[in-house]
């Protein structure tokens, strides 16, 4: 009987372990990844450097706009670099606290996670627009370069 419990433990853990590695979307590639400006698919060689990594355009045009006044696409700058992983996530973009994994939610092409069912709410009610704002646009700093 202890074998069993043992047996059927272990097979728990090993669930949640490959469970976890399901849920977490793999980063996308820049040409997979949606312009900031226009909103198009990207040309991984239209580029320019931002916050510690790349933000990727789909033409010069774009590239162009986005350096003339990158603070006016700064927050779907973010949430592309996070979603093509060179942004990681630190802390709750609403409050700055520590995150819980069950407050996953999807903001445009990323997930984001958040410390309380409130400010996931709060994301939750607004419009598409808005929560790129409140998520990749606030004081916080919730999300950092990933280090090479």
């Amino acid at each position: 009987m202890m074998k069993i419990s043992r047996l059927v433990a272990a097979f728990a853990l090993v669930a949640l372990l490959v469970g976890s590695a399901v849920v977490s979307a793999a980063p996308k590639e820049p040409k997979d990844a949606k312009c900031p400006v226009s909103g198009k698919a990207c040309n991984p060689e239209k580029n320019a450097d931002f916050a510690g990594g790349k933000v990727y355009f789909c033409c010069d045009k774009c590239a162009g706009a986005f350096k003339g006044d990158s603070a006016k696409f700064a927050a779907k700058a973010s949430q592309q670099m996070v979603s093509t992983g060179q942004l990681t996530q630190k802390c709750c973009p609403l409050s700055g606290g520590a995150t819980k994994p069950e407050t996953k939610l999807a903001v445009g092409d990323a997930e984001v996670t958040f410390c309380c069912n409130n400010c996931k709410g709060k994301v939750e009610k607004a419009s598409d627009e808005e929560k790129l704002k409140l998520v990749f646009g606030g004081d916080k700093n919730a999300f950092e370069a990933v280090k090479k």
